[in-house]
């Protein structure tokens, strides 16, 4: 064998060997591929839309495939359509008696309704004990009043005016949560007065957030941002899959949510930043919805007491699980003194406040700092 020859089979020894190295190589790299190890990382999605609860719904989540996304922002969108209807205090739908067909039925008869309005009334019940009296669901007549001159003075600016105080207080005799007649045995709502108007404004929106999250856990789903004209619900961790259920070997990172700046004219948009999992954030403040009348703005967080707007805070925040609760209990706290309200809220179990003064200044609960974190930006 001459060295030329023997020169080529060494050479031609080398590259099988390499050959044989570069394949062992893929058929590693395929292997891990297919046990998970090379995983491909979810897409961010987002959609809106627009007609429910007359206000701005947002849905943010991370799944496989455009496809698998749209079928989930579907489901939210047809939960939550189900209870726009039924809380709607303006319009009729057909087939369904909703809370405008109980004020409708109001002296005259108990009206039949689903599970789902019986139950937004009870838990209104209960806040209406817890609040005494500052979040009533029996203050529509009074409501009703005010949202008809706010209509009329955002139509009208130049001639735009309060309500008198006189029928006010005449319509504040119509409230009486007392006289709201639940029979859950035959799932019927009666008004025993007929003056007497229900507006669960002030709930329903948080309420049936709570119970979108609740339906989605039992499609499978357990990851995602959803805000209901800014009742916040976070679900899970940001960054995985919307069906994902264990995170374990995988960090597990927290929604950010901002909290409005209620002062509109600054070039800050969010007072805070909040870093939250499986839990809810609701706030409330004066400029949200409200007319001017001489220069004064008027908003729509109207204090039991005085029948007049709240004037204590420009803006309030909740922090806790139940986004019902959390939507509850913004509109409670806006409606009393700083003291009351921290008293409030500190003897209740897994929530927080923030209060905004009208000054711009802030206060918090103890535990409300947990929740703030430093940098990053809101979802």
């Amino acid at each position: 064998m001459n060295a030329s020859y023997k020169g080529k089979k060494i050479w031609g020894e080398i590259l099988k060997r390499r050959i044989i190295v570069i394949t062992l190589l893929i058929t590693i790299i395929v292997n891990m591929t297919g046990c998970g190890l090379i995983e491909k990382k979810p897409t961010r999605y987002q959609a809106q839309f627009l007609e429910l609860f007359d206000t701005v719904t947002t849905i943010i989540g991370y799944a496989d495939s455009k496809e698998e996304f749209s079928e989930f922002a579907q489901s939210v969108h047809d939960i939550l359509e189900q209870y726009h209807e039924l809380y709607d205090i303006y319009n009729d739908y057909e087939g369904v008696n909703n809370i405008k067909t109980i004020n409708d039925n109001a002296g005259i008869a108990p009206v039949k309704v689903d599970r789902k309005i019986i139950d937004v009334l009870l838990k209104s019940k209960e806040a209406y004990t817890l609040s005494q009296g500052k979040k009533n669901i029996a203050f529509g007549a009074v409501l009703r009043v005010w949202h008809e001159y706010r209509e009329a003075g955002l139509a009208d600016p130049d001639n735009a005016s309060l309500p008198d105080m006189e029928l006010l207080k005449e319509k504040a005799l119509h409230t009486d949560i007392n006289k709201v007649i639940i029979d859950e045995e035959a799932s019927t709502v009666y008004l025993e007065d007929p003056e007497m108007s229900l507006d669960v404004g002030a709930i329903a929106k948080g309420y049936a957030t709570e119970q979108v999250v609740q339906q989605l856990n039992a499609k499978g789903y357990y990851n995602a941002l959803i805000s209901v004209g800014g009742n916040v619900r976070a679900m899970g961790s940001k960054g995985i899959d919307l069906r994902e259920t264990d995170a374990s070997g995988k960090e597990s990172i927290p929604w950010s949510v901002g909290i409005q700046n209620p002062d509109q004219e600054s070039d800050n948009q969010y007072i805070e930043l909040l870093d939250l999992r499986d839990k809810s954030l609701v706030s409330s403040g004066d400029y949200e919805r409200y007319y001017t009348v001489n220069g004064k703005r008027y908003h729509h967080i109207i204090n039991p007491e005085t029948l007049m707007p709240a004037d204590y805070f420009t803006a309030v925040s909740i922090v806790t699980e139940d986004s019902g609760w959390a939507d509850a209990l913004t509109t409670v706290i806006f409606n009393m003194p700083y003291e009351d309200g921290l008293k409030l809220i500190e003897g209740l179990s897994d929530t927080e406040a923030l209060w905004v003064f009208q000054d711009g200044s802030l206060k918090y609960t103890d535990g409300f700092a947990a929740y703030l974190k430093q940098d990053s930006a809101a979802e």
